[in-house]
């Protein structure tokens, strides 16, 4: 860094041409990732009251109780308006949350550090795992790439401590059979959290849209806790992860007192102490200016736009759906060609696209338009066609 300082609108031209060579979601070509351009109100909402800190609720009170209003809306959604929890970084911090949670309520228990969790499960949880010296044992899927229930009531044990299913995977956006889940879970006294990061902002409104929605919230006795990102399909600027827990008993497995802070002696129950003010009032502000009503609008343009690509998909030889999207999530794959290749040449045409080792994913979030959907068909087409010799 230099020793004298330079006029700030040397520096804002300096940053964008640094940063040129970044995607914008603008473009429409990022069509690999779970995040999204946020929604207007949110950036401003961000950028007025970037100086709260929710880490210090006693000088920020008014921020600390839209919190609280955020939680009781989020669990609401999810059929608990009494669920508690926080605003977070994101899916990680909050599935490291709930595993933390778990770990500490089964602490009296002599050998309980086993998490039972499907191949799919997203890679935090071997984070949360290292961190709180805990063993996974994975379980593979079914023919429907879910989590393959008899391998589960196969592997409980004396040293289980919790089991995770997803509402929305990351690789194919698959649900596991939630409902099922709960019974083991109850059944067997065991902790069990749901990762809907992704799904939790489709699934309720999918519903609602009349389609075919499997259960996998609070509705289900069994569910502990669940994590939900506001800055994926809630459109809220990053960084707005979500974790809800059913009852303040989960939660405070996890609650420190804090007795320094300059607004007084508090709790925190979160991985960070200072957290972004900033990033919980963006979510408030999205979620008050859209309503329910406008998340239905939002998902049921994005599963227009998924069903399109589908389709489209059907009529390309040699490239397949992995598995029917639930959500706005779609595996391509191929038996004839090099799937690797595909993935290689659209990137080569701009297109971010997410590889996994056997598929593609495309994730159509509301930044992609029409236009685009019918660009990507025609240079997968093109892409295929010259494969094909």
């Amino acid at each position: 860094m230099q020793e004298k300082s330079i006029p700030a609108q040397e520096v804002l031209k300096e940053l964008k041409t640094k940063l040129e060579k970044d995607l914008s979601f603008n473009s429409g070509k990022i069509i690999g990732s779970m995040c999204t351009n946020p929604h207007p109100i949110a950036k401003k909402a961000f950028c007025l009251y970037i100086d709260k800190n929710l880490g210090d609720p006693g000088l920020f009170p008014a921020t600390a109780e839209m919190e609280r209003e955020v939680i009781k809306a989020l669990g609401a959604l999810l059929s608990n308006p009494n669920a508690v929890g926080h605003i977070v970084t994101g899916g990680t911090e909050a599935n490291i949350l709930a595993l933390w949670a778990a770990r500490n309520l089964s602490r009296q228990e002599e050998g309980k550090k086993e998490v039972i969790l499907p191949v799919s499960a997203h890679y935090s949880f071997e984070k949360a795992a290292d961190l709180l010296g805990l063993k996974l044992v994975k379980v593979g899927l079914n023919k429907n790439f879910q989590i393959n229930l008899e391998e589960v009531r196969k592997v409980i044990s004396s040293k289980t401590l919790a089991i995770v299913g997803v509402a929305g995977t990351t690789d194919l956006g698959v649900v596991d059979p939630i409902p099922e889940l709960s019974e083991i879970a109850e059944k067997n006294d065991i902790y069990l959290h749901v990762d809907a990061a992704f799904g939790g902002f489709v699934l309720p409104f999918l519903k609602e849209l009349g389609y075919n929605v499997p259960e996998f919230d609070f509705k289900l006795s069994g569910v502990s806790s669940i994590t939900i990102d506001p800055h994926k399909m809630g459109l809220a600027p990053i960084p707005a992860g979500g974790i809800l827990f059913r009852s303040n008993e989960l939660r405070n497995a996890i609650s420190m007192r804090v007795s320094y802070l300059a607004g007084g002696e508090m709790e925190q129950a979160t991985l960070t102490g200072t957290r972004s003010g900033a990033s919980l009032i963006a979510v408030w502000a999205v979620m008050r200016c859209l309503g329910w009503e406008g998340y239905r609008k939002v998902v049921s343009h994005c599963m227009f736009l998924t069903e399109k690509l589908v389709n489209a998909i059907g009529e390309v030889n040699g490239v397949e759906v992995v598995v029917p999207p639930i959500m706005n999530v779609i595996g391509l794959k191929s038996e004839v060609f090099d799937i690797k290749k595909i993935a290689k040449e659209l990137r080569l045409r701009g297109w971010a696209v997410s590889l996994f080792p056997s598929h593609i994913r495309i994730v159509i979030m509301p930044h992609v338009k029409e236009e685009h959907v019918e660009s990507f068909i025609k240079d997968l087409k093109d892409i295929v066609r010259k494969m094909s010799g």
